[in-house]
This record gives structure tokens, sequence and C-alpha cells, in this order.
């Protein structure tokens, strides 16, 4: 019986000491604490949630919802830390282990903030549409960006900051680590400074169609800080270093005005003047009466007799439509094919062929006989 007393106090003692000077009551008391808060997370973040969401339905625009839909995420971790505060302080902890808690507090709180304020960087972005007339999406894509990486920096420094790390003396060291890193990352940086010249040129934007020859055609789809993706016509993405674009003749065709049609219209040889000025001269009707093509002097339209060639007499035709969506483009050529095929078949003449003639002066079986003497008899 004297034993079990003993055993007893022995409980009695560890359950009173504890860990870190804290009986253990008051430690399963303060996981209860933060179990309960944990599980009702839900219901307190909704109900937070809920009458925001009241509030900011009663105004006109709806950015305040779009701050709101962006905040979501952080507000659900506010119970999870106010449950750490009441459990921490329920342990009434030594001033060491105080600290502790005290810090680690502060760091949920400071992280807590800045992540909403970086979530919130993308809804308040609309804010700065008045910019649009001097930046274009994507330097607005890109301010968005830097002004995300601020804010974390910003954030990631507070917290260690509140932990007693200074942040300078990193910085410092970072420089100097920096350099050496510079010396092995010259392509990264190059690519950084060329997407920066290319959205400051303005060169293309995001669903242009660009060709860089030997290098892509297709769809801008991001422009990034190290690469560009643009997608092919086969749907096929490609990601193609911003140097390329910087250092190479880059054709965007979504930037054009019109688009053109230049042709070589192959006649016979046994056309008269009479039908090629017909064909020349219906062909040029036709383009200037069309509203399909644009007009001079808002662009140059020719329609000449051009060269001889080795088997056809070759009109010119250079004119521009109105349209650049290329599939529209490629109907008002097949029209402009069926009419000048209308007009040269009404002129009398026709299309040539690639031919080529033989002159032979006489025919073989016409040439005399060669004689050839006999051979001389073996004596």
């Amino acid at each position: 019986m004297q034993k079990l007393e003993e055993f007893w106090a022995l409980v009695r003692d560890v359950w009173s000491t504890g860990a870190f000077g804290v009986d253990i009551g008051a430690i399963i008391t303060a996981l209860v604490i933060f179990i309960v808060f944990m599980w009702m997370r839900g219901l307190i973040s909704r109900s937070i949630i809920r009458v925001l969401r009241f509030r900011v339905t009663k105004s006109r625009n709806t950015l305040d919802d779009d701050v709101l839909d962006a905040l979501e995420v952080p507000i659900r971790l506010l119970p999870v830390i106010l449950g750490m505060f009441l459990a921490l302080e329920f342990l009434d902890l030594e001033d060491h282990a105080q600290d502790i808690a005290d810090k680690l507090t502060r760091s949920l709180i400071t992280g807590a903030i800045f992540w909403a304020l970086y979530r919130a960087l993308k809804p308040l972005s609309n804010l700065l549409t008045r910019l649009e007339k001097i930046f274009t999406d994507v330097m607005m894509d890109w301010l968005v960006k830097a002004m995300k990486m601020l804010v974390a920096f910003i954030g990631v420094a507070a917290v260690l900051e509140i932990w007693g790390i200074q942040v300078g003396p990193i910085l410092a060291g970072l420089g100097l680590f920096g350099v050496a890193v510079a010396l092995g990352a010259q392509d990264l940086f190059k690519n950084l400074i060329a997407g920066i010249l290319i959205i400051a040129e303005r060169r293309f934007n995001k669903g242009d169609w660009v060709r860089v020859d030997g290098v892509v055609e297709g769809t801008v789809e991001q422009i990034g800080f190290r690469s560009t993706t643009v997608r092919r016509f086969d749907k096929a993405p490609v990601f193609v270093p911003n140097t390329n674009f910087a250092d190479n003749a880059v054709t965007n065709f979504s930037a054009m005005t019109h688009r053109r049609i230049y042709w070589h219209i192959g006649v016979k040889y046994g056309s008269s003047v009479d039908q090629l000025k017909s064909i020349r001269d219906g062909i040029e009707a036709y383009v200037l009466g069309s509203d399909e093509f644009a007009k001079p002097p808002e662009v140059s339209t020719f329609v000449r007799i051009d060269k001889f060639s080795d088997s056809s007499i070759d009109i010119m035709l250079y004119c521009f439509t109105k349209t650049t969506d290329w599939g529209k483009w490629l109907e008002i050529k097949e029209r402009l094919a069926y009419q000048i095929k209308e007009i040269v078949e009404g002129a009398g003449s026709g299309f040539a062929f690639p031919s080529t003639s033989l002159y032979v002066e006489s025919l073989p079986g016409e040439a005399p006989e060669v004689f050839v003497p006999p051979s001389k008899p073996q004596v």
C-alpha cells in the first residue's frame, strides 16, 4: 500500500512539474483550446466573411468584392492565430519561453498581414487602369509582379526582424554573392534586360502573331522575365529566350494595317496587245472597284505588264486587302482568283504553263549516210 502511495505521489509531481515549468494539465487545456479554435476555424471565418460580404455588396463597384475574394484565404488563418495566442497565454510560460511564444504569435500575425497584402495586390492593380494609356498590359503585369516581390521581401524581412535577425548584413552578403552569381548567370540577366526592352519598345503584346526567322512563328501567350511563351499554329508551346527577340528581326503580323497580295499572272505568248490591255484593265477595275481592297493613296496598287518570261507574258498584281484576318484574306484571294480566270478567258486568252521548245534544223533520217570503207583481206 505504501508503494502505491509513493507511485501516486510521483505521478502528481510529474503532473505538476510537466515541461518547461508548466504542469501537464495546463498543457492539455491549452491543446484543447487550440483544437477547439481549429475545429471552429471554418465557422468563425465563414461568419467574418459573411459579415464583410454583406457590407461590400452594398457598394456599386466590384473592386471591394474582388479584394474580399483575395483575402478569403488569409482570413481563414485568423482563428488559428487567435487559438494559438489564447493557448499560449493560458500556459503562463516563463520569461524565455514566453518571449519565444510572443515572437511566434507576432510572426504569424505579420505573415498573415503581408500574405493578405500580397493577394490583394492583383485586384488593387485595377486601380491603375488609367496608366494603360502609358503602359501596355504586359508592363502592367510586370509592375504587379514587381510589387508582389517587394511585398514578399518586406514581409520576410519583418519576420526576420521579429526574431532579431538583421536584414542589412544579409543584403550586404548577398551583394558580394550576387557578383559571383552574376558572372555565371550572364544569360539570365541578358534575357531579363531583353524582356524589359521588348516591353518598353512595345514590339509585341500578348495575343500577337509574331515570327522570328529560323526561331519561331506563332501567337504570344506570355512575356516572362527570362523567356517568352509562343504557341505555334500546331498548338505546341515554344519557350523562347528574350534575347532572340532583341537580337533578331521580329515580324509582328498583328500590327499590320493591311494584308498584301503579290502575284505574277502568266498568259500565253499568243495573246495580242488588245487582249493584254483588256486583261490588265479588267483586273485593275475589279481591284479598285471592290470594297475588300484598300485604295491609293492609302496603299500602293499596281496592275502592269511586267516581263516576258520563258513561256509566258507576266502581268504583275500588287494590292492590299483591308482585312488583316488570315481566314478572310484567303477568301478574298479566292474570289480574286475566280475573277482573274473569268477576265483572262473573257479576253480570249489563256494561262501559260511552263514549257520548253526544242528547235532541230534537220532530222536524223534526212542526213546522208556515212561511207565506211571495207576492211582489207588478211593474207
